[in-house]
C-alpha cells in the first residue's frame, strides 16, 4: 500500500510541477506551484518525516505562495506570462539537458557506492532536537542569508509596488 501512495504522490507532484513551468497564467502556475508542494509535504508524511511536511506546508506552502500571488497582484501584469522566445527554448533545452547529465552521473555514482546496513546508522535529525541542533549551530549561516535574501526580496516588492508621481520639467 504505501508504495501505491508514494507512486500516486509522486506523479501528483511531478504533474503539478510541469503545470507550473508550462502553464501561461502566472496565478495559475503559482497555485499549482502549492499542489506542488502539497504533493512533496504528503511524500515527507509516507517517510515519517512529520515536522519536515509541516515546515513545507507552512513556511513554503502558506508564506511563499503568498508571496508570490501578492507579488504578480502588485506587479498587476493581467496573470499572463509572455511568450516564449527563441532564446527562452533554448536556454530550457539546454538546462533540461543538464539535468539529465546530472542525473545520469549520480545514478552512475550511487551504484559504485558500497550497499551499507541504514539500520545500523543513526538517523541525524530524526526528532525536533536534532533539527534544531542542527539548524542553530552548523546550518545558522545559510539560515542566515536565506531570512536576509528574504527581506530584500520584500524591500525589492515594495519598491516595485510603489507608484511614484511623474517628475515635471523644471523649465
Amino acid at each position: 500500500m504505501p508504495a501505491i501512495l508514494f507512486h500516486l504522490f509522486a506523479f501528483f507532484t511531478v504533474f503539478c510541477a510541469l503545470a507550473t513551468v508550462i502553464n501561461r497564467s502566472a496565478v495559475n502556475s503559482a497555485m499549482f506551484f502549492l499542489l506542488s508542494l502539497v504533493g512533496t509535504a504528503a511524500l515527507f508524511v509516507l517517510l515519517d518525516a512529520f515536522l519536515l511536511a509541516v515546515v513545507l506546508v507552512l513556511v513554503y506552502a502558506g508564506a511563499v505562495v503568498a508571496l508570490f500571488l501578492f507579488i504578480v497582484m502588485l506587479l498587476d501584469m493581467g496573470g499572463v506570462r509572455p511568450n516564449f522566445t527563441r532564446s527562452t527554448l533554448v536556454a530550457g533545452t539546454f538546462a533540461a539537458a543538464l539535468l539529465v547529465v546530472g542525473l545520469v552521473s549520480i545514478a552512475h555514482a550511487a551504484r559504485a557506492l558500497p550497499v551499507r546496513d541504514l539500520a545500523a546508522v543513526p538517523a541525524v535529525g530524526s526528532s525536533l532536537r536534532g533539527y534544531a541542533e542542527f539548524l542553530f549551530t552548523t546550518y545558522l549561516l545559510p539560515v542566515q542569508i536565506t531570512g536576509f535574501l528574504l527581506l530584500i526580496a520584500m524591500l525589492g516588492v515594495i519598491v516595485l509596488s510603489k507608484k511614484f508621481p511623474a517628475a515635471e520639467d523644471a523649465s
